[in-house]
C-alpha cells in the first residue's frame, strides 16, 4: 500500500508540474507581448473576396486590464476612440460628439467590420486567469519548435470559447499559431503569426491573420509597424476624458 501510494504521489506531482509549466508558458507568451506597458501604431487590413480595406490604429495598454485604441485612418473614421477598463469597454465617435459604453449585447458584434468582436478587445489579455492549460503535444511550425496547449475556461469565467488551442515556441515563448473552438467543439477561428522580428526590444511575431472557419476565403490581418514597451503609463491615461482627446 505504501508504495501505491507513493506512485500515486508521482502520478499527481507529474501532473501537475506539467499543469504548472503549461500555465507559466502561457504567462510568458502574454508578457512578451504585453509587457508593463506598451504603445504600437498598427495597420490592419480587412480582407474579403470582393474589396479590401485598412484601417490605421494607435494603441496604448496598461497591465492587463487596460487599453486605448485610435483609429487614425481612413478619414471618415480618423478620431474614433475605444477604450477598455477591467471588464468595462467605451467607443468615442467624434462626428456626433459622443462617447457610449458597450452593452453586453453589443460585445459579439464585428469591430469595425473586421473579423475581431468588440468581445476580443475586452476578453484578449484573460488566457491566462480564466483558463487551465495543459501540454497535450508537440509540433513545428516554420522553424520553430512549439508547444500544443489545450486551454479549457474555468467554471464560471465571463469567456465565450469552449476551447483554445495555441502553439508557443520553446525558446522565445513566441505565440505561433491559435485554434478557437466553440462550445461544441466546432472551430470558429484560426489566427496565424508571421513575420518575426526584433521590435522594441524583444523578438515578437509582427504579423496577424485571423481567419474565420466559415469563409476562410476572408481574413482580418494586423501587422505591426512599431511597438515599445514598459513606457511608464499609468491609469489616469486611460480615462473617458483622454480618449477623446489623444492623439
Amino acid at each position: 500500500m505504501k508504495r501505491i501510494s507513493i506512485f500515486m504521489l508521482m502520478l499527481i506531482s507529474g501532473f501537475l508540474t506539467k499543469a504548472q509549466d503549461a500555465t507559466e508558458i502561457i504567462r510568458q507568451m502574454d508578457l512578451k507581448m504585453q509587457g508593463n506597458s506598451s504603445r504600437s501604431d498598427m495597420t490592419m487590413k480587412i480582407i474579403r473576396p470582393s474589396w479590401t480595406r485598412e484601417v490605421g490604429i494607435k494603441g496604448w495598454t496598461l497591465g492587463t486590464d487596460y487599453s486605448l485604441i485610435l483609429i487614425t485612418a481612413p478619414a471618415r473614421d480618423k478620431g474614433a476612440a475605444f477604450l477598455k477598463r477591467n471588464e468595462e469597454m467605451w467607443n468615442w465617435q467624434p462626428t456626433i460628439d459622443r462617447s457610449i459604453k458597450l452593452p453586453p449585447s453589443m460585445m459579439m458584434q464585428s469591430w469595425m467590420g473586421s473579423d475581431f468582436t468588440n468581445d476580443d478587445l475586452v476578453k484578449q489579455s484573460s488566457i491566462v486567469k480564466d483558463y487551465s492549460h495543459q501540454i497535450v503535444g508537440d509540433t513545428i511550425i516554420g522553424d520553430y519548435d512549439c508547444y500544443k496547449i489545450e486551454m479549457i475556461p474555468k467554471e464560471d469565467a465571463p469567456v465565450v470559447w469552449g476551447k483554445i488551442l495555441t502553439y508557443v515556441s520553446k525558446e522565445e515563448y513566441l505565440q505561433m499559431l491559435v485554434k478557437f473552438f466553440d462550445e461544441d467543439d466546432y472551430l470558429v477561428n484560426t489566427m496565424v503569426m508571421s513575420e518575426i522580428r526584433n521590435m522594441g526590444g524583444r523578438t515578437i511575431p509582427t504579423r496577424m491573420e485571423v481567419i474565420p472557419a466559415e469563409n476562410p476565403d476572408q481574413m482580418t490581418v494586423i501587422i505591426y509597424k512599431d511597438i515599445e514597451f514598459d513606457i511608464g503609463l499609468d491609469e489616469n491615461f486611460f480615462s473617458i476624458q483622454n480618449m477623446k482627446r489623444v492623439k
